[in-house]
């Protein structure tokens, strides 16, 4: 998989994501969260877009270490020819995040000399 490093030295990946298994994937850029443990966290406004489906809520804890109640949803991923159900955490921030819990079992490389990624 391939992405890029954008000017304000952002790692962007494009992925593929649909509300329901059957559904035609929509491409979204997000940027590479490492301190996130999560799937993904999306805006509501994006969430609503793409028409997902609700989870249930879940208690989370901010950097500054504030604790916060999220609503998530399901989201399925198109990740190395396989097609999975992913968490989505919704948020009010103006990226899409995509967090560790898809990068384990994977490589990721990241040259910001290039402003290339590389996912395998």
């Amino acid at each position: 998989m391939i992405g890029s490093v954008d000017h304000n030295n952002r790692a962007l990946l494009p992925v593929e994501v649909r509300s329901v298994s059957k559904a035609e994937p929509t491409t979204i850029q997000v940027w590479i969260d490492t301190a996130f443990d999560g799937h993904f966290v999306f805006s509501s406004t994006l969430i609503e877009e793409l028409g997902l489906e609700a989870l249930v809520e879940t208690e989370a804890v901010l950097a500054d270490g504030t604790k916060v109640t999220l609503e998530t949803f399901v989201a399925y991923l198109d990740w190395f020819g396989k097609l999975i159900p992913v968490q989505v955490v919704a948020n009010d921030g103006q990226f899409p995040l995509l967090g560790t819990a898809l990068l384990e079992k994977h490589r990721l490389t990241i040259d910001y000399i290039e402003k290339t990624i590389e996912l395998n």
